[in-house]
Parts: structure tokens; sequence; C-alpha cells
């Protein structure tokens, strides 16, 4: 065996018990003790090793999207976008590329139903000839704030109360209260679609707006949607209680179960598509996070399909190690202005510096499949094996040079400084629209939901007054329906 082409591997086994250093072990059943009964001696250093590192197991759990489940699969071209996009992996129809997919509940802790109304988070590792393409979304379309300053408090409003620890309705009202542009993400969050049936049964979207490039330099806005075939379903509050009280884990189990009896998940990949230039012929900015493009002026077309055949190997190095970041992206696809987008592309990898540490990108599941080289040396588990002299660039003993230069958008960009909104808020018109879209047994339940929030003993009359307004504002009879179940005069 060469030892420096080793790798640390389960599938590198031994007939018998080591230490981590490879020393046998003759006896992992008892400690090393002064007679029968003790004292237990520190110099047992295999029982030092065996409980240090169990007492490690567990590493920080990601502050949202901490309860996850993962599967591997394909990623196939279906249709030639190859007038949109010089992307290597969608080059042409045919086209596979191995990914690995993370789906998600988002607010609540790593051991937390998945039961719950939530967002689910939905996101595919593409592992291209180019390196990795990070496809990080949710299975709704929209967002509740679109400036990502606004994201740790929002989080903090929908995590428990730091002094009793149980989330409360009155923090998300009271937070939200000051932010009606998150009336239209309510508008899903509030719904059906609040609590998917599984991971199966639901829709993905890329939610912020990206940047495609073809080879001529030619940029195109692109928004991702994930459509599953066999349908989206959901639970009712009732069915989610049952469903999460006989077993916490029933969408992971849903999706491990499903693979490994052959009934693989799959999903269509859409996009649409706008001209940079088209931006300001709408009533909304189409960078804001808040708002959907509207399919008739901007239809859904057909990229790929998306399939998971193979259950990952292991749950906490493919789930719990796993790693996505927006900024992770390749030649033919590059981020837009969207604001939520911007802070993203630094937040993602900060917080996955800070939990799996500086080097995470070297972790298998993480690890680019393509060739890659730079000068990023050391660090905290490093696991890189190096023995080249020259850890500079550029060097005349070094042939490693530029890659081929690739398109990224060239516009030009001029203003003030300033801390400001956009220009185009719109906040109550597609809210309204989503919600008359409903049929009327579905506003119901929509409605029971929403009073169910402003119930929360601790909403204020303000509070429950201000909500009343917003939801008047998007439709008048909504707000008139809210406000006679809360007994509430609207104020129209």
């Amino acid at each position: 065996m060469d030892p420096n082409k080793h790798r640390p591997s389960s599938a590198f086994d031994s007939s018998y018990w080591t230490t981590n250093a490879g020393a046998p072990v003759w006896n992992n059943n008892s400690s090393l003790t002064v007679g029968s009964r003790g004292p237990i001696l520190l110099e047992d250093y295999h029982l030092v090793e065996k409980i240090a590192n169990f007492d490690r197991e567990r590493i920080p759990e990601r502050v949202v999207h901490a309860r996850g489940a993962s599967a591997k699969g394909f990623f196939e071209v279906t249709h030639d976008i190859a007038h949109l996009t010089c992307a290597d992996f969608l080059r042409a129809p045919g086209v596979q590329t191995p990914v690995i997919v993370r789906f998600s509940t988002v607010v609540h802790e790593r051991g937390s139903p998945e039961s719950l109304r939530d967002p689910r988070g939905f996101s595919v590792k593409f592992y291209t000839r180019e390196g990795n393409f990070d496809m990080v979304g949710n299975n709704m379309p929209v967002f509740f704030v679109r400036d990502g300053i606004k994201f740790p408090d929002m989080v903090h409003a929908f995590k428990p109360n730091p002094k009793s620890n149980v989330q409360e309705k009155w923090r998300i009202m009271d937070f939200f209260s000051h932010l009606p542009e998150s009336l239209h993400m309510f508008t899903f969050l509030l719904d059906d679609l609040g609590i998917p049936q599984d991971y199966r049964h639901m829709e993905g979207f890329g939610v912020n707006a990206y940047t495609f490039l073809n080879k001529a330099g030619k940029e195109y806005l692109i928004k991702f949607h994930w459509k599953p075939t066999c349908g989206v379903k959901c639970l009712s509050p009732a069915e989610a209680i049952k469903v999460g009280g006989a077993n916490h884990s029933h969408a992971t189990k849903d999706l491990y179960d499903s693979i490994g009896a052959g009934n693989f998940p799959e999903w269509k990949l859409f996009i649409q598509v706008m001209d940079p230039d088209h931006q300001d012929k709408f009533d909304f900015d189409p960078l804001d996070v808040t708002k959907t493009w509207p399919e008739d002026i901007m239809p859904l077309q057909p990229v790929g399909r998306l399939v998971l055949n193979r259950n990952i190997d292991n749950f906490f190095g493919e789930n719990e190690q796993i790693a996505f970041c927006p900024a992770i992206v390749v030649p033919g696809v590059y981020y837009s202005n969207d604001k939520l987008l911007q802070s993203r592309i630094f937040s993602y990898a900060d917080a996955q510096r800070h939990r799996l540490g500086p080097n995470y990108l070297q972790l298998p599941v993480n690890a680019p499949k393509s060739p890659h080289h730079n000068n990023h040396h050391d660090g905290l588990m490093n696991f890189m094996h190096r023995d080249e002299e020259v850890n500079y660039f550029p060097s005349r003993f070094d042939p490693v040079r530029h890659a081929e230069k690739y398109p990224i958008p060239d516009s030009v960009v001029s203003g003030r400084r300033d801390k400001c909104v956009i220009d185009k808020e719109n906040n109550f018109k597609q809210p309204g629209e989503r919600y008359r879209s409903f049929s009327p047994d579905r506003q119901d339940r929509f409605i029971s939901v929403v009073v169910d929030f402003l119930s929360d003993p601790r909403v204020t009359h303000e509070i429950r007054i201000i909500w009343i307004s917003y939801w008047s504002q998007v439709d008048k009879s909504l707000g008139q329906k809210v406000a006679s179940l809360l007994h509430v005069k609207p104020n129209i």
C-alpha cells in the first residue's frame, strides 16, 4: 500500500478492531482497570479515544435547514438550450450529469418532525465537467424578504422565543407586520402547500433570478422550476398531526423506501427566460424575490429531467456534511443583482466554513469530480495530499495556466451609494391574484390558518388591525372575512 495514496475509508477494512492510528485493540468490551473493579487507568488510550470521539460526533447543526434528507441520481438534458447558455452540462439533449439532492425543512431543529408547517429546501448539487453547480432553492417560488439584511431578523422571529425556547406565532406576526412584502410568501406558507405530504410530492424553485450567458456573451435572466412527475400533494393540519405523531421522520423514510423499492422520484426542470432589457416593462421589479414572473408572458420552457435512483451511503457524510452555496456556479451561469441573492453569495459559504471548517469543499460529498487546482493551503482539517514545491502564482517552475476566458455579464453599473428600498414594491397585487386563484374551499382553509396565527393571545389589537389592513389590500373580501372571524372591524 502506498500510504500517500491511501484515503481513510470503511471499505479499506481490518478483520480486527484498531485505534484510529491503526494499532490493534484486543479487547473492545472492558476498560483497563486496577483489578477487576477499578479504578480505571487514564493510560487506557483506546478507552479515551473512543469516548473522546463519541463526545465529538455531533457537529454544529445548520441554523436553518437543519432537518433534511438526501439522495443521489442524475440530471439529463432533454431540450436544446445552447442558444441561451454555454454551460457544458446543458450543452445538448442526452447529456447526463451526476447529482446529489438535499430536501429539508427550514426553521426547525435537526430532530424536529417533518410534518410541521414550514418552507422546504430543495437544493441540487450538479457534479459537472467544469466543476460543481449548486442550485439552492425552496419548494415555494418567492420569499419573505427581498433584502438579505433582514434575513437574520426573519429567522430569529421564526425561531423559538429565546426565553421560553418555544416557537410563538405572536413573534412572527409582530415582525412581519412591519414588512408587507412578505404577504405573497404567506399566501404559500399558510396555504395547503405549507405542509407537503413528503419530499417526492413537492415542487422546487431556484427562487432567485440568475443569469444565463451564451457563447457570444448574450445575457438572459432566468428562473428555475422543478415539477414532480408524481404531482404535488399536501397534508391537512389534522393529517400532519397524525402523520408526525406516528413518525417524525416520515418524509425521510418515504424518500429512502421509495428509492429502495425502485420507485425513483423524478422532476422536470423548466426555466423562465427574460431579456434583461425588458426589466422596466413590468409593474414590479423582476429581481424582487417576493415576486413571481407571469407565466403567460414568460412561459415555462422545458430543459431536462432529474431522477433520484440511489440512496446515500452514509447519512452523516452525505447529508449532514453536504454543503450548498448559490455562489458556486459554472461558466454560462451567473448571478443577478437580486439583493437577496447577493447576500446569499457570501452567507452560505461563510456558514459552512463555521460549521464544517475552512476546507469543507475537500469533503468527498462537496468536492468537485472534475480536475481542480489552486494554491489554497493548510488550515483546519486539510487532508489534501500535496508535494509541490511551488505554491504561488505565477511561476516559471509551474506550468499551470489560466483557464480559457468565458463570458460574464458586462453591463455597466452606476448609481449613488445609498441604503434604500426598490422603486416598485407593489406588495399586494400578486398575493391577491394568488388568493383569488384558490377554489372556495382552499380559500377557507387559508383563512383558517391566517386567523389561527392572528389569534395568538399575545398578538395585540394593533398588530391584528395592521394585518387585517394588509389582507384587505390583498383582497377586500379576504380582509373582511379575517376581520369577522377575529371580531375586529376592518379599517379599509
